[in-house]
């Protein structure tokens, strides 16, 4: 039944969320998958007994499409044909928001695992810095399934959202500490540390 709050398109929106949410999410990864994998493909006619280590990328691309799993799930199981308008736009920003930065992180994925996986069959000593860079690329998907499960949880005018919006703040100020704290400690350690000689 349509109202001021919920006209009869309102659900359209929260449905396109969860679409969002899965169908960019499972491009990221169907991405980094696939140009990961001809990296490693072209790898192993050299070196065959690095297929199963260079097979992280591959790992990694697919940790992507759960992220936009979870929240297309979530998302599904809140709609309702009486959803407000104002909810409907909030999942429709999670979905958003979780599927275009898993298509980020998953493009980002692809391109430094076929690089990565290539160079280290010629220096053994690059896999842990592409390790990292991995890493790096795969945070910005959960960037963006933090920030979705955030908005979804959101309750209009209620105080229960303002104490929720106070501890995310409480906790978005921590993290950045830490990452400055990290960053600091990062650029103090000689690269020879991370690639195993610490002499």
């Amino acid at each position: 039944m349509s109202s001021a709050e919920s006209p009869e398109y309102s659900s359209f929106f929260a449905v396109m969320g969860a679409s969002a949410a899965m169908v960019f999410s499972a491009l990221g990864a169907a991405y980094g998958t696939a140009k990961s994998g001809t990296g490693i493909a072209a790898m192993s006619v050299m070196r065959p007994e690095l297929i199963m280590k260079s097979i992280i990328p591959v790992v990694m691309a697919g940790i992507i499409a759960i992220y936009g799993l979870v929240v297309a799930v979530l998302i599904a199981n809140n709609i309702s044909e009486s959803v407000t308008l104002y909810k409907s736009f909030l999942h429709l920003g999670a979905g958003l928001s979780v599927g275009l930065s898993g298509l980020a992180a998953g493009f980002a994925i692809g391109i430094v695992g076929d690089a990565g996986v290539r160079g280290t069959a010629q220096q053994p000593r690059l896999f842990v810095g592409m390790i990292l860079i991995l890493i790096f690329a795969e945070v910005l998907g959960l960037y963006g399934l933090i920030v979705a499960l955030i908005l979804r949880s959101w309750e209009s005018g209620s105080s229960v959202s303002q104490a929720r919006l106070s501890g995310f703040n409480h906790r978005t100020r921590r993290c950045a500490a830490f990452t400055s704290f990290a960053s600091v400690v990062s650029a103090k350690i000689p690269p020879r540390f991370w690639l195993g000689n610490r002499s």
